[in-house]
């Protein structure tokens, strides 16, 4: 089978930059892993991406770009093209001619239930700018064929798990978190195929939070939220809602929970109270599994933060499962997306599915991406 190299680009919803990933897979397994590296967005054009969320509300096919959506689309992917080319520059000789990109773009509007997904990035500009062949618009294809278009890393999470020396290798089922703004699982089964869906807010309303509350990005490493207590009341009443009761495949977009539920929470009450919501909706995502896992894996920038692994840890041992981050496991937590998208890139490119019924409720595996050349 073909032996390909593919850079990986993902932005995710909590708006905060590029994450950018090199690896080398036959589109089975993942080979060989590359360097990675992190650009972060500068406040001004945080806050024009958090805008655009309103303005693509008006959006009805996936092809419109309302007001200035087209102008910061084309930002968005020069931002991308000049990652790239910082990234190239800075690695070694033998990962320098990479064979295409896997581009997932800017989230700014995701309506499953209307069959309607948008990610801002044009490819075709980005494979001119960086003169290699570009992969993108995974997710359209799968909700073509009645899919939910997310998530689209449990194919990555398989063969993850597939590469997990021991003792975690034999420790099944595993379940793959990432915690992002929005929260994603994967079920990996001894035998099967994964299961997978999204349980629900990740780092967005903490971070939505703490920016509005007390002027900062993010609550890094959970020191805001150190600070304060759980307001039971609250958790509950944002963990009663009818998401958490619906089977997979589902997913949300980011502005499907808001914080109107925490109005009148001290900063930190606040911080440490949605930090427990994230922690807690992850774990009711059992009642929607085939079995209870037996380990947790936790990738993704929630990781960092100690109060949703403890709160996490603390319920999965209740149950007799063992949770680690994905350092613990020889995994790069940070660049787990950006890789994935590398790897789905490879299948893309050699033709084999992105994702499958139990990940996305497609009615059959699916192929996709558009690829543009240079």
């Amino acid at each position: 089978m073909a032996l390909l190299t593919a850079i990986g680009l993902m932005s995710g919803t909590s708006m905060d930059g590029i994450d950018i990933a090199i690896l080398r897979s036959d589109g089975a397994n993942v080979l060989e892993f590359g360097p990675s590296m992190a650009v972060a967005y500068d406040a001004a054009f945080r806050r024009r991406i958090e805008a655009s969320l309103e303005t693509a509300k008006a959006i009805v096919r996936r092809e419109d770009r309302p007001d200035d959506l087209a102008e910061l689309e084309r930002e968005i992917t020069l931002r991308h093209a000049r990652a790239v080319s910082d990234f190239l520059l800075s690695l070694p000789a033998e990962w320098q001619k990479p064979d295409l990109i896997g581009f997932h773009g800017q989230t700014v509007l995701h309506r499953p239930h209307l069959g309607v997904t948008v990610q801002l990035g044009d490819g075709a500009l980005l494979a001119r700018e960086t003169g290699i062949p570009v992969v993108y618009d995974m997710r359209a294809n799968d909700m073509t064929h009645g899919g939910q278009g997310a998530p689209l890393v449990p194919a990555y999470h398989a063969a993850l798990a597939r590469s997990l020396s021991e003792p975690y290798g034999a420790m099944k089922p595993a379940v793959f978190v990432n915690v992002g703004g929005i929260s994603n699982i994967t079920y990996v089964p001894e035998a099967g195929a994964p299961v997978a869906f999204d349980t629900g807010p990740g780092n967005t309303l903490i971070d939505q939070w703490v920016s509005r509350e007390g002027g900062v990005p993010y609550d890094a490493g959970g020191t805001i939220a150190s600070e304060g207590g759980v307001v039971t009341e609250v958790a509950t009443r944002y963990l009663d809602n009818p998401f958490f009761g619906k089977s997979g495949p589902k997913s949300l977009d980011r502005n499907d929970f808001t914080l109107a539920l925490a109005e009148g929470l001290e900063l930190s009450d606040g911080a440490r109270t949605l930090a427990h919501v994230s922690a807690e909706a992850i774990l009711k995502s059992v009642a929607h599994l085939p079995a209870p896992p037996k380990l947790w894996i936790v990738c993704g920038g929630g990781r960092k933060n100690p109060h949703i692994v403890g709160d996490l840890r603390a319920g999965a041992e209740k149950a007799g499962a063992e949770v680690i981050v994905a350092e613990d496991a020889g995994l790069n937590g940070d660049a787990t997306e950006a890789e994935a998208w590398a790897y789905l890139a490879v299948r893309s490119a050699l033709g084999q599915p992105l994702t499958f019924p139990t990940t996305t409720g497609c009615r059959e595996p699916v192929t996709g991406g558009q690829r543009a050349e240079p």
